[in-house]
């Protein structure tokens, strides 16, 4: 297995960083750091509640839309105190990261032996947002459900 490239460990270390500066459990317990186009470091939490609450992954596409940013390369998640370590998006937030960044690279894997692989390796048999992917950005006016690929 290939080690990370330099962006992608800084990208990882960007993650942990994030979790130990700002993770606070109960209420924030998983942290994501995000590459965009560019090169800069986006960081997130996830925010812990006992209604639900968005995990940091999704926290981390609304940080990125508020300062106009529309695309990320890369991404890494890791957990904190009582589940420590790199994760893999849940389903819920690889079908979404998908949706918006279909060539999006997800940091994965163990501490031991962290790898790259393309979103879509997350996701067998996934749906597609085919308006989003045609259009680049959400419908706001369709209805239209998502379709699997044929």
């Amino acid at each position: 297995m290939e080690p990370l490239s330099k962006a992608d460990q800084q990208l990882l270390d960007a993650a942990y960083d994030a979790g130990r500066r700002h993770c606070c459990p109960p209420n924030h317990t998983v942290a994501t750091a995000a590459r965009t186009a560019d090169g800069s470091i986006l960081t997130a939490v996830n925010v812990a509640h006992y209604s639900g609450g968005p995990c940091a992954e999704i926290v981390i596409i609304g940080i990125a839309a508020s300062q106009d940013i529309h695309h990320l390369d890369a991404i890494a998640t890791v957990g904190t105190n009582s589940h420590p370590g790199l994760r893999p998006p849940c389903g819920w937030c690889r079908q979404i990261l998908y949706d918006y960044f279909p060539d999006l690279t997800v940091i994965t894997g163990t501490d031991q032996e962290p790898r790259a692989l393309p979103i879509a390796a997350l996701l067998p048999g996934m749906s597609e947002w085919l308006d989003h992917h045609t259009a680049g950005t959400p419908s706001r006016t369709s209805n239209r459900p998502l379709r699997s690929p044929s």
